[in-house]
């Protein structure tokens, strides 16, 4: 009887690791998170980021594609897809960059429906009604190196990004996501609308 319950406990273990690895399945709900998230007509949601080098702070965000516009009580930043503005209202300049992925997280936890595609390993385990998609970089030198991805199972909308790079955690908590028709103009900053600013090309 204990070799039996030994044997079952083993073969459970292994379905547990098996599933815990399936790239596969992971892939089909990151396709599927996508597909919802990359609504070719836009999006908006409220998110909250939160680490130990960069404190915590919370804001809005409209995403369509890969672009992004976002805004916090400190800054507002537009990313047109190639091009980044970050507009900081302490010091009322516009830093205008070419972000890296790791940049982009930071603002826009969307980030993930294009990383995933290359250059990750790729696993996934159920957490109640949620799956949990881990992502680890296939290159150390990765500006990402893990992501951990909490995804409502029949909704597929991301609620948590949490996010490893140089090896410090950042958690991105995502709430109130809506399909939206956006404009492409709301992703590129207009210099008409901020007449005082300096603008300040870091590229």
């Amino acid at each position: 009887m204990k070799k039996t319950i030994i044997l079952l406990l083993l073969a459970t273990l292994q379905m547990i690791g098996a599933y815990a690895q399936n790239p596969t399945l992971a892939r089909k709900v990151l396709d599927k998170t996508a597909s919802i998230v990359g609504n070719r007509k836009g999006a908006t949601a409220r998110f909250t980021v939160s680490g130990s080098k960069i404190g915590s702070t919370s804001g809005a965000i409209a995403i369509k594609g890969n672009m992004f516009h976002a805004s916090t009580p400190k800054a507002t930043v537009w990313y047109n897809g190639k091009t980044q503005w970050s507009y900081l209202k302490s010091t009322n300049e516009v830093n205008v960059s070419t972000p890296s992925a790791a940049q982009r997280m930071r603002m826009n936890p969307y980030a993930f429906i294009t990383l995933y595609k290359h250059g990750y390993n790729l696993g996934v385990t159920t957490k109640g009604s949620n799956y949990v998609v881990h992502m680890t970089a296939q290159n150390k030198k990765q500006a990402v190196q893990e992501i951990y991805l909490t995804v409502n199972s029949r909704s597929h909308v991301p609620s948590m990004v949490k996010m490893k790079e140089n090896g410090s955690w950042t958690t991105i908590s995502v709430t109130g996501f809506q399909a939206k028709s956006l404009s492409n103009g709301i992703f590129t900053f207009r210099q008409k609308d901020f007449p005082s600013a300096e603008v300040i090309d870091l590229r």
